[in-house]
């Protein structure tokens, strides 16, 4: 036993000194310390063996092992220092700029607009749990408005968010009112996929939390943020709406930019593509967030940036965001 394993040392050493490469090294580390080694085949041999011989070999088969993989690792590190790497920075390479994807332009563009209104930049968690996502929202769990959004359910009893509409509570609880904020983030849905429907997409969530808020404030704030992003007045129009949490509620439709409202596949047809849907601040929301809403009152909305992507750049499908074609995406660069 003793001449076997002083012969694998030898051996790991004789056979080290012809490597010229770091493959060759490692290609050699593994034949003697790897999985399917000599060595390990020597350690598993332990345990058959008496309680004398486990004694007697058992210190220097471990010995050994931690021999060759030391000579292995220090033959390694040497070959490092002593390679001649030679680079030639004066050749002329093609390198591609890369770009920025859709959304995030867009969401960039957004922020920046509310971040001139006075708004608040702040996130959220992707995993959620029910009372944020949900019932802080004022939808309990027998409500009706859950089975409108088929939500990813986990194993640790939390959720994918289906909307960033849960960050409202957790920003009035971290800071109160008066309030303005701005989430933009990814969101997570079990959609049948189409033209205008996908499983993950981004949403940005806006509120303001003040006193004598009106529905007036919302419309102005959403008609100055579309026209920065669109660069130009984009046709609009109110209509009511049901959220559980907001009272009243309103959804906000832009005129469809790509077929300039005369009906495609992206808007059904109908010339109009729903964009913001919002209204003003649930009094039980603001309870939750631990707001007096005899006090303050406010408006919130959740605008869909992948489709305002869609919107600013005509794209007629929105599931060409998530197929990651840098082919496609190179048509975005900005400078």
């Amino acid at each position: 036993m003793e001449e076997e394993l002083k012969t694998l040392v030898t051996d790991l050493q004789k056979e080290l000194s012809s490597c010229t490469k770091e493959a060759d090294v490692l290609n050699v580390k593994s034949k003697y310390v790897g999985k399917k080694s000599r060595i390990m085949e020597i350690m598993a041999s332990l345990k058959d063996m008496n309680v004398d011989d486990k004694r007697k070999y058992g210190s220097l088969i471990n010995n050994t092992k931690k021999d060759l993989e030391r000579i292995a690792n220090e033959y390694l590190e040497n070959l490092g220092n002593t390679l001649d790497v030679n680079f030639d920075d004066t050749l002329d390479y093609d390198v591609k700029m890369g770009s920025l994807h859709p959304v995030t332009i867009v969401a960039k563009e957004v922020t920046d607009c509310l971040k001139k209104m006075g708004f608040t930049i702040v996130a959220g968690p992707e995993m959620d749990s029910e009372f944020y996502n949900f019932e802080a929202l004022n939808i309990p769990k027998d409500h009706p408005a859950r089975d409108m959004q088929d939500t990813y359910y986990l194993d640790n009893e939390m959720l994918l968010r289906t909307h960033t509409s849960g960050v409202q509570v957790k920003a009035m609880e971290k800071y109160g009112a008066p309030l303005r904020i701005c989430v933009p983030g990814r969101v997570f849905r079990n959609e049948d996929l189409d033209a205008s429907h996908e499983n993950t997409f981004f949403q940005l969530e806006g509120m303001v939390i003040d006193k004598n808020i009106s529905i007036e404030n919302l419309v102005g704030v959403m008609q100055e943020l579309l026209r920065e992003v669109f660069h130009t007045d984009v046709k609009v129009r109110l209509r009511p709406g049901f959220f559980p949490f907001t009272e009243p509620s309103y959804e906000l439709d832009c005129s469809c930019l790509i077929c300039g409202g005369k009906g495609c596949p992206t808007c059904k047809n109908s010339g109009w593509i729903e964009l913001v849907p919002g209204g003003m601040v649930h009094p039980n929301v603001l309870r939750a967030g631990g707001i007096d809403p005899e006090v303050y009152n406010g408006f919130a909305f959740g605008l869909g940036l992948t489709r305002l992507a869609m919107m600013k750049y005509k794209i007629k499908d929105i599931r060409v965001f998530n197929a990651g074609d840098i082919r496609y995406l190179e048509n975005f660069k900005i400078d």
